[in-house]
């Protein structure tokens, strides 16, 4: 199985270099906005797109990616909210296992189903333990997947749910406080989090500010994923991705 990508994010993770994910949901983008996009993170060289959604009802998946495709050597890493986003055209796929909640489709049914075509997609899988952490309000994340997210205080929850999907053989884990969060994941919870696993931390949910990009950074994420302020103002990815490159020393 390819590993590519993920021993990419593994060896920037011991120098201690930090990556900016510009999330990308079909449903909400068209021709001229992804254009838009393009050009703001090429020139603020953005790490990677992110695609996917929780629901994505359009139909232009595979052209969506195909445009950013190219256009530039970004790579494209779907993060997909139900087995049917899936596109051979990306790079990798976030095989998403919902390890904060105890719905069993989201831990392992959904996966079983999807496994064959996964397959032979010939994407690079990324096996990922995926929390959803309480933003302050109901996101579509938390209502699609029936599951109750990780108290916003409750770091030593997440903690142990992070240890538990690395030993599990977790090669990520995504925190993600969903799509229009009102309250981001605090520092101290991704300090406590990052302090006890090895594999590289995606943080996202919420951001709207590049200072709490830049200090979600310094409490050790290792990628910083923008999908919602970027939606509303797209100026906004030279900044954020300027402050994840900051130079730092982690707390």
């Amino acid at each position: 199985m390819k590993q590519e990508l993920h021993n990419k994010l593994v060896d920037k993770k011991k120098q201690g270099k930090k990556s900016f994910a510009v999330l990308i949901d079909p449903d909400k983008v068209d021709v001229a906005s992804i254009e838009q996009i393009l050009e703001l993170s090429i020139e603020a060289k953005v790490d990677y797109f992110f695609v996917g959604g929780s629901l994505v009802i359009s139909t232009h998946l595979d052209e969506c990616i195909q445009q950013l495709k190219a256009a530039c050597n970004i790579p494209i890493v779907l993060f997909p909210g139900s087995p049917s986003q899936v596109s051979k055209y990306a790079d990798a796929l976030l095989y998403l296992s919902l390890i904060s909640g105890r719905n069993p489709e989201l831990l392992i049914g959904q996966h079983v189903i999807s496994a064959p075509f996964v397959k032979k997609s010939g994407l690079e899988i990324m096996p990922t333990g995926y929390m959803v952490i309480d933003g302050g309000a109901p996101t579509t994340v938390s209502y699609i997947s029936n599951a109750a997210p990780i108290p916003a205080d409750k770091t030593d929850i997440a903690m142990c749910t992070a240890m538990a999907g690395e030993m599990l053989g977790m090669k990520l884990i995504y925190m993600d406080a969903g799509s229009g969060a009102k309250i981001p994941i605090s520092e101290k919870m991704i300090e406590k989090v990052s302090s006890h696993i090895e594999s590289p931390l995606i943080v996202g949910g919420g951001i709207i500010e590049p200072e709490k990009a830049y200090l979600n950074c310094k409490a050790g994420a290792d990628i910083i994923v923008v999908g919602n302020a970027i939606e509303k103002d797209a100026s906004l990815i030279k900044e954020m991705s300027a402050a994840v490159h900051s130079g730092f020393v982690k707390i």
